[in-house]
């Protein structure tokens, strides 16, 4: 007889979280910091890399990133990475390094970091939801083979739908957070 895991479920859920946190530590408000480019993906060798793979990330001044790029090959590809990262970041090419110029925080670029938060928790409820649904599907399969009853289903859907509440509420606590904290001048 098959047993139901709701830790694994809660486990999924967090890691969810754990990668939204990753997420928003890029968001930076004022300052330079190489978690900032973390998001940013560099299509290298055939399949996408993290630009961390690609090059040495710095942050030489408060306003500036530095990306050593090791193949010089690939610094095109970096500079477009990062330009097209949804991040509002302007790079340039010197040499084999990419730099990255931090803007001021003006009103526009504060509104437009709060819209990129919200989508990067939109993306981490869709994986809690994900995992939901992923939760509920194990349930059904494992009623209708006679692993456990009717009731014992519902009593795990509705611990599966508290969870996912929890979860999502959590998200929503956190991109209040990163909004204020964005809109902080």
């Amino acid at each position: 007889m098959a047993e139901f895991d709701i830790k694994d479920l809660k486990r999924r859920m967090e890691g969810a979280l754990d990668v939204l946190k990753k997420e928003f530590g890029g968001l930076r408000t004022g300052r330079a910091s190489i978690s900032l480019l973390d998001p940013v993906m560099v299509e290298a060798y055939g399949s996408e890399m993290p630009v961390n793979q690609v090059g040495s990330v710095g942050a030489p001044e408060p306003r500036l990133l530095t990306v050593q790029v090791w193949d010089k090959s690939l610094v095109k590809a970096t500079e477009k990475a990062i330009r097209d990262a949804g991040l509002g970041l302007n790079p340039q090419v010197d040499g084999q390094t990419v730099r990255v110029p931090i803007p001021a925080l003006d009103e526009e670029r504060r509104i437009d970091l709060t819209r990129v938060a919200g989508k990067y928790a939109e993306q981490a409820k869709v994986a809690v939801r994900n995992v939901r649904r992923d939760g509920m599907d194990t349930l059904k399969k494992m009623e209708k083979d006679g692993d456990i009853s009717q009731d014992e289903q519902r009593g795990h859907s509705d611990d599966i739908q508290e969870l996912t509440d929890a979860e999502v509420a959590r998200i929503d606590e956190l991109l209040e957070a990163k909004q204020a904290e964005i809109m902080q001048v």
